[in-house]
């Protein structure tokens, strides 16, 4: 498909988006003298703003690529990630899970697993959440360059690549977490206003909801239930609802919006433990719309493109035909915008784990707040170099057919430990019972059974095996198995082990502490 390419308005209309946005970012840490305003913005955060920018981080370029290709491949129950996988796990976590992390002091989720469990839970716990949050940059430059690429109409994705790394990277390096959240105020607004004008006109252009079904019915058995919500579980469908219901709704979601370090360090940042509560309630609200604006143009683009050879290629199909000189530079710049906020929270989390965790832990643990602020920004410029080859390394699976969809691979590489990670979370609050040895062992079991059943699966033929799950790309039930597996490890191991000692919980209802490496 060739793009339309961009018109002088669109130009304007970005230039101006990028450096209003990257001047305030600049404007807000450029005085960052300690850690502690680099990663947790001194605990200033209004909800308001935590609120979109929780919705802005979590829906970036990566979403709005791979859910309107799923929505294009399997349909509108891929809705379901936001509707099931967001807002009820949002509402459970604001009034259980944020209250007892703001009031303690933590830095990180790992650093809550050493003072619940073990220094070994969190240096696993935090080698995980540092391998995902990498890869996914990666997955996230290589989505927004394979957009950019299609409504520019030029360049390779490998100098978007780097252009695009370049150019978030420099904003990262100088934000924190403040610049990050408030950036990321504007950031919602214009991806939801850019998004919103592509449904609008998408659904104008085939005479609204009717003419969008009449389309998707004259397409015959292809498009039968592409509006359905609910699908059944003997479909050819990632999204069926045993899936969504017990791997997804269950498992994936509350592991997401309780233990992503990425997710939670913006209520770390709240000004009280109320407005850490009222964030994650604001942005369950704001998620009711997402599914909309995002999920919707995919069903769009399979009436007005039904022969399109890539899914993830619907969303900048749809745009680059669709909207006119000017609109399509709004909509870029809604792109831009989806694409750096999610960039920049999974770096500035990326630097939090890494100096936290690690550096504070084990290497210095006497770093003052500006030693601590000197090694999270260079901690930025490594992990977005290590960024650019993994997106090179997605590119090449994507053109050698190794790798069936964008979210497809992001969801997978969740699946791994995840589940695993949200066995031992619940444990570590509900069950005094819990200690660190049962919650080492589960974790590490049952992040070894997602990934066997992962490896069985995708190249059963090698074993000689039948598939074990009749669906593509079966991430919600990896999360499941090894959610159950985890349990039972950490409840067996937890009766036949010594007891940890009772402070390892007594501090779950204490005020808030000074955290400390």
């Amino acid at each position: 498909m060739n793009a339309t390419g961009l018109g002088t308005l669109d130009f304007i209309v970005v230039a101006v988006y990028l450096l209003g946005t990257i001047a305030l970012g600049l404007a807000i840490g450029w005085k960052f003298e300690s850690g502690r305003d680099f990663f947790l913005a001194g605990r200033s955060l209004p909800w308001w703003a935590i609120g979109m920018s929780l919705v802005a981080s979590d829906i970036g370029g990566t979403d709005i690529i791979g859910v309107g290709g799923a929505a294009y491949s399997f349909g509108l129950s891929v809705a379901n990630f936001e509707w099931i996988g967001c807002v009820p796990a949002m509402i459970v976590a604001a009034f259980i899970f944020v209250p007892v992390f703001w009031r303690t002091g933590i830095y990180t989720i790992p650093e809550f697993m050493e003072r619940r469990f073990n220094a070994g839970m969190r240096v696993v716990l935090a080698l995980c959440w540092l391998i995902f949050m990498a890869c996914n940059l990666g997955i996230m430059l290589f989505a927004s360059a394979k957009m950019l690429a299609v409504m520019i109409g030029g360049g390779s994705l490998a100098l978007w690549i780097v252009v695009t790394a370049l150019f978030v990277g420099v904003y990262t390096f100088f934000g924190g977490l403040k610049a990050v959240v408030y950036t990321d105020v504007i950031q919602c607004a214009v991806m939801i206003a850019g998004c919103l004008l592509v449904l609008f006109l998408g659904l104008r252009d085939l005479g609204g909801w009717d003419g969008l079904h009449q389309s998707l019915d004259a397409l015959g058995e292809r498009t039968d239930h592409h509006t359905d919500l609910l699908v059944p579980a003997d479909r050819d469908s990632p999204f069926v609802w045993p899936a969504i219901l017990f791997g997804l709704a269950m498992v994936l979601s509350p592991a997401y919006w309780i233990g992503n370090q990425a997710i939670v360090q913006r209520s770390l940042g709240a000004k009280s433990q109320f407005q850490a509560q009222a964030s994650y309630v604001w942005g369950a609200l704001l998620k009711i719309l997402i599914p909309v604006i995002i999920a919707v143009p995919g069903i769009i683009a399979v009436a007005k493109f039904p022969d399109l050879a890539d899914g993830d290629q619907a969303f900048p199909t749809l745009v680059s035909e669709l909207l006119p000189t000017g609109l399509r530079g709004v909509f870029l710049a809604a792109f831009i915008a989806a694409l750096m906020s999610s960039v920049d929270s999974y770096l500035n989390a990326s630097a939090t784990v890494v100096t936290n965790d690690f550096y504070l832990r084990y290497l210095n643990r006497n770093a003052d707040d500006h030693r601590q602020l000197v090694v999270g920004r260079w901690v930025t410029v490594i992990l977005m170099i290590w960024a650019i080859f993994f997106a090179f390394v997605v590119q090449w699976m994507d053109e050698s057919g190794k790798a069936s969809g964008i979210y497809a691979i992001f969801q997978t590489l969740m699946a791994f430990f995840q589940g695993p990670a949200l066995a031992v979370i619940l444990c570590g609050f509900l069950w005094k019972r819990a200690n660190g040895i049962g919650a080492l062992t589960g974790f590490l079991c049952g992040v070894a059974l997602s990934v066997s059943l992962f490896v069985l699966d995708r190249w059963h033929e090698s074993f000689g095996l039948e598939p074990l799950f009749q669906v593509p790309e079966p991430f919600l039930y990896f999360s499941v198995w090894a959610f159950l597996g985890a349990l039972a490890v950490i409840v067996v191991v937890s009766l036949i082990t010594r007891p940890d000692s009772p402070e390892k919980t007594a501090f779950l209802k204490g005020e808030t502490t000074s955290s400390s490496p």
